[in-house]
Parts: structure tokens; sequence; C-alpha cells
């Protein structure tokens, strides 16, 4: 089995990226930061910090990702709402006077 941390990093993005899962994901990555079973334990003072602050850097980005996304979705929504269907630009039939 070939395993590396971009593939890992890979899974967990699609996941927070499907409705389905990401709050699944929110809070299993809550779980594991509150959590004292780590892969390093808190227990030693800086190691034991670090893979906790790691989970949350990729929450809080891909979270700031998801939320940014919706937000263009809903101002891009909004702005079809908010237009009737008339062409944006006017046809004026110009007459010449002499």
């Amino acid at each position: 089995m070939n395993f590396s941390i971009q593939s890992l990093y890979n899974w967990y993005r699609g996941l927070l990226q499907n409705p389905k899962y990401r709050w699944w994901v929110v809070l299993a990555s809550v779980a594991y930061i509150v959590s004292p079973i780590d892969i390093s334990p808190d227990v030693f003072p800086v190691v034991g910090w670090i893979d906790d602050s790691i989970v949350i850097g990729l929450l809080v980005s891909e979270l700031s990702q998801v939320v940014s996304a919706k937000l263009k979705e809903r101002s891009t929504r909004v702005n079809d709402t908010t237009k009737t269907g008339e062409p944006e630009s006017i046809d004026i039939k110009a007459v010449q006077l002499d």
C-alpha cells in the first residue's frame, strides 16, 4: 500500500467538499483535537501540539474555502434572481434630423 501525506490530505479535503460527510468530518476533527488519544500525546509539550495544530490548520483552511464557495454561490444566485430577464442593453433606432 502506497501511503503519502498528499493522498491523506486529498482524502480529507474530498470529504469536506462532500456535503454528505462534511459535518461528520468536522465533528471527528474536533473530537481528535480535544481527545487525549493522539498520534503524539499532548503530555509532550511541543511535539504533542504539532499534530493538533496541523488538524486545526487543515480544518480552518478547508472550511474557509467551503464557506467562501457557498457565499460566492449565494451572491451569484441573488444576482440571478434580481435580473428581470430583460436585456442589459437597449436598442435605439437613430433618426437623422436635417
